[in-house]
Order: structure tokens, then C-alpha cells, then sequence
């Protein structure tokens, strides 16, 4: 960790700020850098990626990055030395997408008794329910379960957890969620804990550990991580399901649909749906 924590913050037009981020991601120096884009100012064009460095060349490298795009304006501000985390969480409004409605402690009160409500504390891992990469697999899954229930569930790169805790409090018989960071399976499992349902997190890198094996095949897997480790996962997720299961894939910008899609139609898989929020993209698709 950096001696001193700080926020790289990028504003632009959209199409420079989605091409940075992709750079971002596909840059060996920064592609594990925590990083989001949102749109700030629609009637303006400004859009702003806001970026979280570990460590003092990571900080280099993103910096380095954003001044190949000319027309974004780039700061880095210190942050200070503060649970800054739990105080930006505190500012969070609660989420809602279809039937689920995703809050914090702060916000227990706001939480509706006709909503499938699901209380996730973030601590150091990712997955709020906020960003629209999570936003985009909840809508995705309330939608399915309109037709259908999926009785296993697995999610990779679980973060919090809150996309299989949505699958446990829904009907799903076996959520299992899996990450390569120790500190969010704990959080994931206190998650579960908190909203008193059995989704199970274990801590594993890839979809052939034996604890991921042996609860498949799954009628569902979620992978919202980023657009290159679900290109290289896409056989091992086909093998995960069952002929006829469903991937939700999301993690990845609009710019990199077409590299995803074309990896996964190859194992046979077939687009359902695809759902877009702000410059990120999230696909459904359906194993032959």
C-alpha cells in the first residue's frame, strides 16, 4: 500500500473517457487498479473516471495512462487518512433494480417491505450494488426470474456477495460465490450472515477448485469481474453449466462487447439479452 492513499480523478467527453478506461484495464501496469466511469454531466458530454491506486507506481501508471487522452482533465488528490470507504458509503443512496433493493446500515430504515431487500456492507471489498456493472446483473437476474428459478447459483469474483445473497433470498437451493481476495470472502460471508440466507463464499482462484466443483453443475453463473479474466474463463464457465444454463456476464465497457461475445458464441453459447448502464455492459447468454 501507498504511503499516502489517493483518488485519480479523469472528466472528459464520453468517447475519450470509455477509450482511457479501457486503457486502463488493458494495461498490465493498472489492470487491477479499482477504477469507475460514470456519466457526470449528460447536457455537457462530461464523464469521469475516478481511480484508486494501491501503490505508488500503480499511481504512475494510471497518470501515465490518462495523459495519452488529451481531452480529459486529470487530478490526483490526496486522500485522508480517514476510513475515506466507509465515509463515501455513507453518502450512497440506497439502489434499486426490479425486485431487489440494495442498502446500507445507514439506510436500514428506507428499505420497502414489498422488495426483496438485501443489506450489504462493503468494508475493503467491491460490489456495493451501485456500480452499474452491479446494477446491470440484478436487473438481469430479476428479469429471468420472471420465467424461471435456478436452483445453483454460482457467482465468480463474489466481492460482497450481493449477487448469489440475491440468488439465496430468491429460491436458489446452492449460491456459492468464489474470490481470489481473502478479505471479501470474509466480508461476503458476514454479508450472508447479515441477511440470514446460505449463500456459501469460499475463497478460490478459478472455476476447477473442488469446493466450486462439487456443488455443480449450476443452472446459473455470475461473473461480474473484467472484460479479459471472463475471455479466458469462458470454457471453464461452459463446463460450470449445465446444457442450458445461463451466464451473466458483466465487468466490461460497451467498447468491449464484441471481444466477449465473440469468445463466448464460440463455446456455443447464444445471446439472450445485453443491458447497458452509464459506459458498462452486461450480457446474457445461454450455453447450448
Amino acid at each position: 500500500m501507498s504511503e499516502e492513499a489517493v483518488q485519480i480523478i479523469a472528466r472528459g467527453p464520453r468517447a475519450e473517457a470509455e477509450a482511457a478506461a479501457a486503457a486502463l484495464e488493458a494495461h498490465p501496469a493498472t489492470e487491477s487498479v479499482t477504477f469507475s466511469i460514470l456519466e457526470e454531466d449528460e447536457d455537457r458530454d462530461v464523464w469521469r473516471i475516478d481511480a484508486f491506486p494501491n501503490e505508488a507506481d500503480e499511481q504512475e501508471a494510471v497518470v501515465e495512462v490518462l495523459k495519452g487522452y488529451a481531452a480529459l482533465r486529470t487530478v490526483v488528490e490526496k486522500l485522508a487518512d480517514a476510513d475515506w470507504l466507509a465515509m463515501a458509503l455513507s453518502g450512497l443512496p440506497p439502489v434499486r433494480a426490479g425486485r431487489f433493493f440494495v442498502y446500507g446500515a445507514h439506510d436500514k430504515g428506507l428499505a420497502p417491505a414489498s422488495t426483496v431487500n438485501l443489506r450489504i456492507e462493503a468494508g475493503a471489498a467491491f460490489g456495493t450494488g451501485h456500480h452499474g456493472t452491479t446494477v446491470g446483473c440484478l436487473q438481469a437476474f430479476h428479469d429471468l426470474l420472471k420465467a424461471q428459478r435456478f436452483e445453483r447459483v454460482l457467482d465468480v469474483g463474489c466481492g460482497t456477495g450481493v449477487l448469489a445473497i440475491a440468488a439465496a433470498r430468491t429460491g436458489s437451493r446452492i449460491a456459492v460465490g468464489t474470490d481470489i481476495d481473502g478479505p471479501s470472502v470474509r466480508i461476503a460471508n458476514e454479508n450472508a450472515a447479515l441477511n440470514q440466507c446460505d449463500a456459501r463464499f469460499v475463497h478460490a482462484s478459478g472455476l476447477n477448485d473442488q469446493k466450486v466443483r462439487a456443488e455443480g453443475p449450476y443452472d446459473l453463473v455470475f461473473a461480474n469481474i473484467l472484460a479479459p479474466p471472463l475471455v479466458a474463463l469462458s470454457h471453464d464457465i461452459k463446463l460450470a453449466l449445465k446444457p442450458g444454463g445461463i451466464a451473466i456476464l458483466s465487468g466490461l465497457l460497451r467498447t468491449q462487447e464484441r471481444r466477449v461475445l465473440a469468445a463466448y458464441t464460440s463455446k456455443g453459447f447464444r445471446l439472450v439479452r445485453r443491458l447497458h448502464r452509464d459506459a458498462w455492459a452486461t450480457l446474457v447468454l445461454r450455453r447450448a
